[in-house]
């Protein structure tokens, strides 16, 4: 009989409750390959996705439709997609509460090229133990916030950001170099430091260097196995001296 469950003192849904992990960080600090790196290490990234245990949402699924004047701006690089307003955050309360309930989901997908959400083309998010929740903004909204178990922030350093910025909007999202960096100096910088910078300090554990961190990731799979299996994980290695841990920060590589 499914009932009212209590988590982390959350009440939260019916049937099967996931434990909801947040991770934000800037534009290209290396959110979804942190994620990437976790759900390989738990073996689930070729598994059906019928029978994942850890799934991973983007918050891109939940930019807004934009209205014909805003697509003209997008389409000239005038359009700033890194500013809260650009977020369906109802949806996205929506949609996380629905997780948490244990219910099957649809995600939109983005087009970056067209700048507009493709209805026809959904995700189907099916219950999971964990679910992993990345986005520049994740932390941003306050009743999103407050749904989190756990919450990563990835620290990248900003000049790592932006090469990495470039050279994904130019291969993967068909954009010019003087666009690219127009847009990151007049959207993309100044929203970081006004709107996600901010929000580093709800961070239960800051990853500093992203994925290049294994530290870091390693005992954040641990935990996440715990929660999965209540048992060690069975692949740790043996360590060396524990890495730093200060204020939420995690430091050190094996």
């Amino acid at each position: 009989m499914s009932e009212i469950m209590k988590m982390n003192g959350k009440l939260i849904g019916e049937g099967k409750t996931p434990f909801l992990i947040g991770v934000s960080g800037g534009t290209a600090s290396g959110k979804s390959t942190v994620c990437k790196r976790i759900m390989e290490k738990l073996g689930q990234v070729n598994m059906d996705h019928t029978k994942r245990q850890v799934v991973c949402i983007s918050q891109d699924s939940f930019y807004r439709e934009l209205n014909s004047s805003e697509i003209a701006k997008a389409e000239k690089g005038q359009f700033n997609f890194d500013h809260p307003t650009a977020f369906n955050d109802k949806l996205m309360q929506k949609t996380l509460l629905e997780i948490l309930a244990g219910r099957k989901c649809e995600l939109p997908t983005y087009d970056y090229h067209n700048h507009a959400l493709r209805p026809d083309d959904t995700v189907t998010i099916y219950p999971a133990d964990v679910v992993l929740f990345e986005g520049i903004l994740v932390f941003y909204f306050p009743e999103i916030l407050n749904l989190f178990h756990m919450k990563l922030f990835v620290d990248t350093d900003s000049d790592t950001r932006l090469a990495r910025r470039v050279t994904r909007d130019i291969n993967e999202r068909g954009r010019d170099l003087d666009q690219v960096l127009n847009q990151y100096i007049n959207f993309v910088k100044p929203a970081f430091e006004e709107f996600c910078s901010p929000t580093k300090k709800f961070a239960d554990v800051i990853i500093p260097r992203g994925a290049d961190n294994t530290v870091a990731i390693d005992l954040i799979v641990h935990h996440i196995w715990d929660i999965l299996h209540g048992n060690p994980y069975p692949h740790e290695k043996k360590m060396g001296p524990a890495p730093l841990l200060k204020n939420g920060i995690l430091n050190g590589s094996l």
